[in-house]
């Protein structure tokens, strides 16, 4: 695969997360990746997205994530992954030997957070496979995917978003852990190296979680990305 179409969440709350996600994966990329970020007023101006506000997102792009394949015209790979997250390793590796038969690939995490709250105070809801949908490789052609109309998308539930109940099981394949590396919790059962950092809990981008996992990688990307950006 010559390029690689990535979505990434957008939430105005968290615009640094997003940059440094961003750099990180055009940093280390050895095709061309062209990245897009979620925003929600751009998916609305577009008439891609016009769902009432749920209380119950932590983000603006719980459920923006699910557009990616109409957004990509139904044709082609696309990643989508979460904000929070910094890649240390190259992005166009999952590419290698994909199962065209599979509509998305993701990690399968068996995952059940012990906070009761995520980093800016929302409430940490607990379901079925939890944080699958957090890093997703769509196959965008893939017929199944079809049924993932701008309609559809706008109107089902977060449970059958985020389960990918438009899915059968065998529909779905599997990543590697180390591409959803969640901080705070894979570190427990896996002692390898991650290729993408997941600050699930809270990142260093806020005061109250800089000493989690991995911050100093995250500062230390996020330096050099300041750097770089407003170097004279």
């Amino acid at each position: 695969m010559k390029n690689l179409s990535c979505f990434v969440g957008y939430d105005s709350k968290e615009d640094i997360a997003y940059r440094v996600c961003k750099y990180s994966i055009l940093k280390r990329a050895s095709i061309d990746i062209k990245i897009f970020s979620l925003k929600l007023d751009e998916l609305v101006a577009k008439k891609f997205y016009n769902r009432d506000i749920d209380p119950l997102a932590s983000t603006q792009f719980t459920y923006s994530r699910f557009l990616v394949p109409a957004l990509m015209g139904y044709k082609g790979w696309a990643i989508f992954c979460d904000c929070d997250f910094i890649f240390l390793d190259d992005i166009a590796k999952i590419t290698d030997n994909l199962d065209e038969t599979k509509a998305v690939y993701c990690v399968k995490h068996d995952y059940t957070p012990k906070e009761k709250h995520k980093m800016d105070g929302q409430k940490q809801t607990i379901y079925p496979r939890k944080n699958w949908s957090s890093f997703i490789l769509f196959n965008c052609s893939h017929p199944k995917n079809k049924t993932l109309s701008v309609e559809l998308v706008n109107k089902e539930t977060g449970a059958f978003l985020h389960q990918f109940k438009w899915l059968e099981d065998n529909e779905i394949g599997s990543l590697d852990e180390r591409w959803n590396w969640l901080e705070g919790w894979t570190s427990g059962h896996n002692n390898q190296s991650p290729f993408a950092v997941h600050y699930t809990r809270g990142g260093p981008w806020f005061d109250e979680w800089q000493d989690v996992e991995f911050a100093k990688e995250w500062i230390n990307e996020r330096d050099e990305y300041l750097l770089k950006k407003f170097k004279i």
